[in-house]
């Protein structure tokens, strides 16, 4: 019998593409998707969709019980930068979902379930240069502070009530397919779109700002082989550092210019900047790699080209 699986927040930036994919290993009927709002046409055709409220305890638990979920996904968040204009209505989101999704395994109606944090979770005490797993954590983001509160709250579940809850440290996510939801790594997936409809971007962050960065494919590989890996694998029961690569606005501009040479890149910094500036410039993520053999695909370069491959087929097919 096949596990039934529920992805909450599956209309985002990284729920549409994980459902996909999860659909595409595991059929398409044994993977609910669930949001407060519909997603793209390919996510509403590909299997069950339920609209839900991921703070609504009730409908969660309705669900799970309709469709006998044994596994759920909790992608729903609001994320940094659209986090600091509703500094309260983003905390209750973040946290009320992920309290909702605990009690239901807490209380064994579900078997395993995945969280993702962020490199929001550092702060500006936090060591930039290869940030290890365990350092000082002073978060200046209500995303943050969710964050760094909610992996506290998974580690004391596991500890406390043998709760299955995996987690990783999500660094800038960067896709084609769906655009990004708010937050301050943004400028990595629109200089990519303005480039090639306008031929020029002002980024948000100065050209300077280094950031740990993931191709999406990476970042869905991540959740997955972390969620496949042996319980007994799993010894960090917070959240995983999570690593691939990391540039600078400046640095990606001129990969962009590998492919179009005229290309124009110009930088007003805005309240993004700040938070940014608290953030890691590169992450040590050994224990990952060490306890669930993850590893990543995608460099720069190929990352660029995969960008503009993708970005270019949609506007073909429009």
């Amino acid at each position: 019998m096949p596990t039934n699986i529920l992805v909450i927040g599956a209309s985002g930036q990284i729920g549409t593409e994980l459902t996909l994919k999860l659909r595409e290993l595991h059929g398409n009927a044994a993977v609910i998707a669930s949001d407060i709002r519909e997603g793209s046409e390919e996510l509403m055709s590909s299997g069950p969709f339920e609209i839900a409220n991921a703070m609504d305890f009730d409908a969660i638990e309705k669900l799970v019980g309709h469709y006998n979920i044994e596994v759920v996904y909790l992608m729903a968040a609001m994320l940094s930068a659209t986090g600091e204009k509703v500094p309260m209505k983003a905390w209750a989101l973040n946290m009320d979902s992920l309290f909702n999704v605990l009690n239901l395994a807490k209380d064994k109606k579900i078997k395993k379930v995945f969280w993702p944090s962020s490199i929001a979770v550092f702060g500006p005490s936090t060591p930039k240069e290869q940030t290890p797993q365990t350092t000082v954590m002073e978060p200046t983001t209500v995303y943050g502070i969710s964050k760094q509160t909610g992996e506290r709250w998974c580690s004391y579940y596991h500890k406390k009530y043998g709760v299955d809850v995996r987690s990783i440290r999500y660094p800038g996510i960067i896709s084609y397919k769906t655009l990004p939801g708010g937050g301050t790594t943004d400028y990595a997936v629109e200089i990519f779109h303005e480039a090639m409809q306008n031929g020029k971007y002002t980024s948000f962050l100065s050209e300077e700002t280094e950031l740990p960065m993931m191709f999406m494919d990476d970042a869905i590989k991540a959740t997955i082989d972390i969620m496949d890996a042996p319980s007994e694998a799993i010894k960090v029961r917070s959240s995983y550092n999570l690593s691939a690569m990391s540039f600078t606005p400046k640095i990606l501009a001129e990969e962009v210019k590998r492919h179009l040479p005229e290309f124009e890149m110009n930088y007003e910094p805005d309240f993004r900047q700040d938070i940014a500036d608290t953030w890691p410039s590169s992450i040590d993520d050994a224990e990952a790699r060490a306890d669930w053999n993850w590893s990543h695909n995608f460099n720069i370069s190929e990352l660029t080209d995969a960008m503009f491959t993708g970005i270019k087929s949609q506007l073909v097919s429009k």
